[in-house]
């Protein structure tokens, strides 16, 4: 029988914890959470419609208990918690698991590569040449993002002057005032008119004043020319347009 409660003595010793949910015969991970007291067994009583509650009656369907476990406890504080949960959030996927969203602060401190991590604390601007635009992409981005969903959510789908953008060369994908990834545009398309992995939807209307582009990865030579470096000597400060055109 699956235990559903911890006695008093075992909640003053756990503190904040961080548990995960598994599969009980495959053993993959399909949830993380934190909390403290009796909260790893909360989901167990979900009746709201969510993926993580569909692959619990699921398995209840098969008459098999997910395989409930602690991966860390005794933490002092839920912030801590939060940075553990992110942190393991962030190494098995957000794609792999049935969590709704990401890890606290993913963007800001999540997984990085080393790379990620100099372009962020110490910065060298980028002296950009070629007629370019340049891409906020602030609210969407983190830095575990897929090479695909950086591309998708860096072309589209924007409000901007299609004739402006069309004597743009290069698409920068900026984050925090750092380029992310280089772009060699091809051309530019109605929003909503090519494959896209995203799954936000406009409707017709809106789709008539913004705009995507596609393209493709820029050649290794503009890439380590301005990949990772700072474009924040371009906005002028309280500049909160996501776009901004270079040599056009």
């Amino acid at each position: 029988m699956l235990n559903t409660k911890f006695s008093h003595t075992v909640i003053k010793e756990l503190k904040y914890y961080v548990y995960i949910y598994s599969h009980p015969i495959t053993k993959e991970v399909f949830y993380v959470g934190k909390g403290k007291g009796n909260r790893v067994f909360s989901h167990l009583t979900e009746t709201i419609d969510s993926q993580k509650v569909n692959y619990l009656l699921d398995l209840d369907k098969q008459r098999l208990k997910p395989n409930i476990e602690i991966l860390v406890h005794g933490l002092e504080d839920e912030k801590t918690a939060l940075r553990v949960e992110s942190s393991i959030i962030d190494l098995l996927g957000i794609d792999n698991l049935t969590n709704i969203q990401n890890g606290y602060k993913s963007a800001t401190y999540g997984r990085m590569s080393l790379e990620q991590i100099n372009s962020a604390y110490d910065k060298k601007e980028a002296n950009i040449l070629e007629p370019s635009i340049l891409i906020r992409i602030n609210k969407a981005f983190r830095y575990s993002m897929s090479d695909i969903e950086l591309y998708d959510f860096t072309r589209g789908r924007w409000k901007l002057n299609p004739d402006n953008a069309k004597q743009a060369k290069y698409a920068f994908s900026i984050y925090k005032g750092t380029i992310q990834e280089v772009y060699e545009i091809r051309d530019w398309y109605i929003a909503g008119s090519t494959f896209n992995s995203r799954e936000d939807i406009f409707n017709d209307e809106d789709k008539k004043n913004r705009y995507e582009f596609i393209g493709n990865i820029a050649n290794d030579i503009i890439r380590k020319k301005y990949k990772y470096k700072s474009v924040e000597h371009y906005f002028n400060q309280g500049n909160s347009n996501p776009i901004m055109y270079l040599n056009v």
